[in-house]
């Protein structure tokens, strides 16, 4: 088995220096060599969220680069682009730089033609990632009055009202994952549902629906001890993962919770504030932060395995801990939460910088010990054990952590 040297430092704490970083940036065909060389000019101090988004387009002048170890030959539709570019549109919305804005606009352009049809998306794959990259499309539509965004919006839509369920009402998470819920699909499916229905639709059965997802999948897999939830639930109990009884996956995982933290408290900003089931999902993030915080690590961070402490081979990981501090700080600022949670979020950003976040002499930022990929079954085969988390690769800069690091940047106003 290939062990990534750098990610086993990471493992092991150690720091290596930026020029090492750099050196690993070249080899794995960094964007800068795939694009052009950028000339933006990232501040030596001011706004994280700035900080982050101008280093993310300093290396990437062209946004769907920037997952650069994948060394990909044309634009792709993901979800994890769609996570870093909805937070630089909120960063634009809170800053007014037009640069966060186009920089998605130009990734959307190159993956939507001219009948609004997305770029390799399958509507039969009813890949529930697939969804979140559409959350990008309302800012545009309502600023360009771009009909193909609203045609690729509707498409999307239409995926989830086919989307196969459980016996219970659950949306698989894949076509390729039969009978099957993670928590990770509250994110991708549930939060763009509800900007969605509030937008667009005048009814309340969507809501309930949207609702009953994180009921149904909360009820499934929170363990009664912690309070913490299972990274994933097999209704079949088929899958070699999944408990023969429960169906549940082994362990806790802090990016599964934190997509589903971030889901609840940016599907609250749709919910209608008369829903009877909008107190539900508030109780929801309730108990869950509770959990959360239990497990804090004094740094402020979370571990990949969020129970696991200083087992051998887990690390403090720098996505979930970043989504923790996103959606406790959002959900104290809309009161949600008890104000004392705002100490846990606060906590939680000072480890991210003191931790995670390394800083180039010309002000370039970069962040640390990010989970590249986690995932449950497929082939080659992901058990859900221990070992399968902690010996996926480790990144730095992925955007599964620079996103939310964005997100809680300007949730904090830091």
């Amino acid at each position: 088995m290939f062990i990534n040297p750098i990610g086993q430092w990471i493992k092991l704490g150690i720091r290596f220096p930026l020029m090492v970083l750099a050196l690993v940036s070249l080899t794995m065909g960094c964007a800068s060599a795939q694009t052009g060389e950028s000339t933006v000019t990232v501040p030596q101090d001011g706004k994280w969220s700035d900080r982050m988004a101008l280093s993310i387009i300093k290396r990437s002048p062209e946004a769907w680069a920037m997952r650069d170890y994948k060394l990909l030959d044309s634009p792709q539709w993901a979800y994890t682009y769609g996570l870093t570019l909805y937070s630089m549109q909120k960063a634009y919305e809170r800053t007014g730089d037009d640069r966060y804005l186009q920089y998605g606009k130009v990734y959307v352009d190159q993956l939507i033609d001219d009948q609004g049809q997305i770029k390799n998306y399958h509507i039969w794959d009813f890949n529930i990632d697939d969804v979140n990259a559409g959350k990008l499309l309302f800012l545009l539509y309502e600023k360009y009055d771009d009909e193909r965004y609203l045609t690729a919006m509707q498409t999307l839509r239409t995926q989830l009202d086919w989307q196969p369920r459980t016996r219970s009402g659950g949306l698989w998470h894949k076509r390729i994952y039969p009978w099957q819920m993670w928590l990770d699909g509250l994110y991708m499916g549930a939060a763009y549902w509800a900007q969605y229905a509030a937008t667009f639709e005048d009814s309340d059965e969507s809501f309930s629906d949207i609702a009953h997802q994180f009921k149904l999948i909360e009820s499934k897999t929170r363990d009664p001890e912690s309070g913490l939830l299972y990274h994933g639930w097999d209704e079949s109990t088929l899958q070699t993962w999944a408990d023969d009884e429960t169906g549940l996956s082994e362990h806790f995982w802090s990016r599964a919770m934190g997509w589903y933290a971030m889901a609840l408290v940016d599907t609250l900003d749709f919910f209608p504030e008369d829903h009877p089931d909008r107190q539900a999902l508030i109780d929801i993030l309730n108990r869950l932060v509770v959990a959360l915080e239990k497990v804090q690590h004094e740094s402020g961070l979370w571990y990949q395995v969020t129970d696991q402490g200083d087992r051998y081979g887990n690390y403090l990981e720098a996505s979930g801990s970043s989504m923790f501090v996103y959606a406790m700080a959002k959900g104290v600022r809309m009161g949600y939460l008890p104000e004392k949670f705002q100490a846990a979020a606060e906590r939680g950003f000072d480890g991210l910088i003191q931790e995670l976040v390394d800083v180039e002499a010309n002000g370039e930022i970069h962040l640390t010990q990010i989970c590249g990929s986690a995932g449950l079954g497929n082939d080659p085969y992901r058990p859900g054990t221990f070992e399968y988390y902690v010996g996926e690769a480790i990144r730095v800069n992925d955007p599964h952590g620079t996103g939310p690091f964005i997100l809680a940047a300007l949730e904090l106003d830091r």
